[in-house]
């Protein structure tokens, strides 16, 4: 009998940039390290970057558990090689798995969703999913409290690259 799988979900309001402007953003799969603030490097070293199947290389500083910048520095490098197994544009959504690791994830899936959120047709709500195997000396809240710090954070990068934008009248 297998290990029960750990699955979780984290979510984040945009406000004031649409699914529209925001997707363009999460499809550029070779180059996540631009939103997610403790990637140092994202980049493609197998297909075409967007089209399912391709593989990037991404290196950066842990996620730490908790909203605290000061510990970013402190952490180990780590890196993971990622393939795109699945992308709708039509849905905006994308799901990714890790090939290889020094993390400890096994068998592990992601998914990235954006869909229109908030009273004002101007948000969007971005949804990260994972399903993983249990990583040994991690507890699973911990690895939760991980994505939504990294979430919240990515979640800034990109409210801010919209903070002067005036749509179209």
């Amino acid at each position: 009998m297998g290990l029960v799988k750990w699955e979780g979900n984290v979510s984040k309001m945009i406000r004031n940039a649409t699914v529209e402007q925001i997707w363009p953003l999460l499809a550029d799969f070779f180059n996540f390290n631009k939103w997610f603030p403790t990637l140092a490097t994202c980049q493609g070293i197998h297909g075409t970057n967007g089209e399912v199947g391709c593989i990037r290389y991404c290196s950066g500083f842990s996620i730490p558990s908790n909203n605290v910048d000061d510990q970013i520095s402190s952490t180990p490098i780590s890196w993971s090689k990622e393939r795109l197994t699945a992308i709708d544009h039509d849905q905006h959504s994308l799901s990714y798995e890790i090939l290889e690791s020094n993390i400890g994830f096994q068998s592990y899936v992601s998914t990235f969703r954006i869909y229109a959120g908030g009273s004002e047709c101007r948000d969007c709500v971005i949804e990260w999913s994972f399903t993983v195997d249990p990583v040994e000396g991690l507890a699973f809240d911990d690895l939760v409290r991980k994505y939504d710090v990294g979430l919240q954070r990515m979640a800034q990068r990109m409210e801010a690259s919209f903070e002067n934008f005036q749509p179209p009248q």
